[in-house]
């Protein structure tokens, strides 16, 4: 992590503990706790929906396309970082209108073709409201990141209202997962030296293509076995 991002992260851990900032939770307690509240309820909902689809195809296909599904709400932290780097408002109302992955679902599946298959399935339901696609897997991040982003609205049934919310949805491979995952806590350790940094960061690059690869293949083998012996 370089000067500019550690001076950056001081300022924002010095904001949060500010009287202003504490004063602002504690008038707003309630409001937040039940804004989170509603973000877990759309979460659950979303997982839902994929559960039931991978329930279909293992009964209609003998096959399940989704391998895990994993989920998480950001933190109060990475919350005021994008409310800081977004120089929105920090109310409530404008947290939700402008930060959409505050609620997260991410589904990792065996083969590439499934995740296409999954984005489908899901945004045909007439529940869901497509907000922004971005297709990392066509189009990888310079790092060799690769995932098929979603951010969608989903309805969520409280007890006097309906509410529509927002979830990003992640869906990868395998593969896409474990790189990512590497690639996550690498760049979190603090005490890696620049130049072996650089030298890390060509080498995810060189597993990423090496991962995506093998993700096309494994779908090849997966197709020739299915045409030549459908019944198996």
């Amino acid at each position: 992590m370089g000067i500019i991002e550690e001076t950056r992260d001081q300022l924002i851990r010095k904001s949060l503990m500010s009287d202003e900032f504490l004063d602002y939770l504690q008038e707003n307690k309630l409001p937040l706790d039940t804004m989170m509240s509603n973000y877990r309820c759309a979460i659950m909902e979303i997982e839902t929906k994929f559960n039931v689809l991978n329930e279909q195809f293992s009964l209609q296909y003998d096959r399940n396309p989704i391998e895990t599904i994993k989920s998480r709400i950001k933190s109060m932290d990475s919350i005021i970082k994008k409310v800081r780097n977004k120089n929105i408002p920090l109310t409530l109302a404008s947290i939700q209108k402008n930060i959409h992955d505050i609620a997260g679902v991410r589904v990792v599946c065996s083969f590439l073709s499934d995740i296409y298959l999954l984005a489908d399935c899901l945004l045909k339901q007439d529940d869901i409201t497509l907000l922004e696609r971005k297709d990392y897997i066509q189009n990888p991040k310079p790092s060799g990141y690769r995932s098929l982003h979603l951010i969608v609205e989903v309805p969520i049934f409280l007890q006097n209202e309906k509410k529509m919310m927002a979830v990003e949805v992640q869906l990868r491979t395998i593969a896409m997962d474990f790189w990512a995952s590497l690639e996550h806590k690498l760049r979190y350790k603090k005490n890696i030296p620049a130049a072996e940094a650089n030298l890390l960061a060509a080498e995810l690059i060189d597993c990423a293509n090496i991962s995506s690869a093998l993700d096309i293949r494994m779908g090849e083998i997966r197709e020739r076995i299915a045409k030549s012996y459908p019944k198996i």
